[in-house]
């Protein structure tokens, strides 16, 4: 293989960041969740990360999470990633604890957010949720959600002195930074790109895989782009890349942010995943249609 692209060490090129499922009462939908959870392990997705941010998990209750990490796993063979972290980090630490038992292979940490620790309390909250568990911890930076950027020091020393934590989520749309980690501590860490659009030059600096939104659908043609990618087919990668910009573009606009992006395409392709709960409203008018004429014209021959 060649090794322009590095290999995970502990889970796939390509996980959901998979949307919650809600019934017509706005009730947690385990069977539907089941069942999305299967059909994504069937197009082209090595894992799952369930309960994170685009799973609505600040609408979500810890049973509601636990039940929802737990079905899942049972009804999956891929890696299951459970999102535990919150901006508690008391509370976080008793999420994370719960993970393993619920067959988690791993859990995903967001920065904590709202209340913008400095970095020593950003540092601090990491060390205490890992000490708290045996399983394989992902960090995620989304400054743009949380508030605060995670110094590069501080992920320095974490990758460096934490034996589980073992990978990075990069939501801050910084390639030289990542590329920087990646120079200092590459061995140490396996970085995910956690933005769509980043992943081909997050690919480029030493990234691994992406935890993706899109993947719901797109999965197949992101393990082709990571196909070309590894065989020195950048061309080819880039080509890839193009066709999947209209959905990266899908996703997120002013009036329909990740969540409600994906459900409306899920529902398109026949998954019943339901609406979003408030704060996210209802799916607007038209974008069920905008979502069929993305998937016709990805998967069109």
């Amino acid at each position: 293989m060649n090794e322009q692209l590095r290999r995970p060490r502990h889970f796939g090129r390509v996980m959901s960041a998979m949307v919650t499922p809600f019934d017509r009462q706005g009730k947690l939908d385990l069977d539907a969740a089941r069942k999305l959870a299967k059909w994504l392990e069937q197009h082209g997705n090595d894992g799952l990360v369930i309960a994170g941010t685009t799973g609505e998990s600040a609408t979500l209750g810890d049973d509601e999470k636990c039940d929802l990490v737990r079905a899942v796993a049972e009804a999956v063979t891929v890696p299951v990633i459970a999102g535990m972290g919150t901006n508690d980090t008391a509370h976080s630490i008793d999420l994370t604890r719960r993970a393993k038992e619920l067959g988690a292979a791993g859990v995903l940490l967001v920065g904590p957010y709202y209340n913008r620790p400095p970095q020593a309390g950003i540092e601090a909250h990491f060390r205490a949720i890992a000490q708290a568990t045996p399983l394989p911890c992902i960090l995620y930076d989304v400054p743009g959600r949380t508030g605060r950027r995670i110094d590069e020091g501080v992920l320095l020393r974490l990758f460096r002195d934490v034996p589980n934590i073992v990978g990075f989520k990069d939501a801050t749309g910084d390639p030289p930074s990542a590329a920087a980690l990646v120079a200092q501590a590459g061995d140490r860490f396996d970085l995910y790109s956690g933005d769509d659009a980043q992943t081909l030059p997050l690919m480029a600096v030493g990234g691994v895989g992406v935890i993706s939104t899109t993947a719901h659908w797109t999965g197949p043609w992101f393990q082709r782009m990571f196909d070309a990618f590894s065989e020195g087919k950048v061309a080819e990668a880039r080509r890839i890349n193009a066709q999947l910009i209209p959905s990266y573009q899908f996703v997120n606009c002013d009036t329909c942010v990740f969540s409600m992006s994906v459900k409306a395409m899920m529902r398109t392709l026949g998954l019943e995943v339901g609406e979003c709960r408030l704060p996210l409203p209802p799916t607007p008018e038209g974008v069920e249609a905008q979502a069929r004429d993305v998937w016709k014209a990805l998967s069109a021959p």
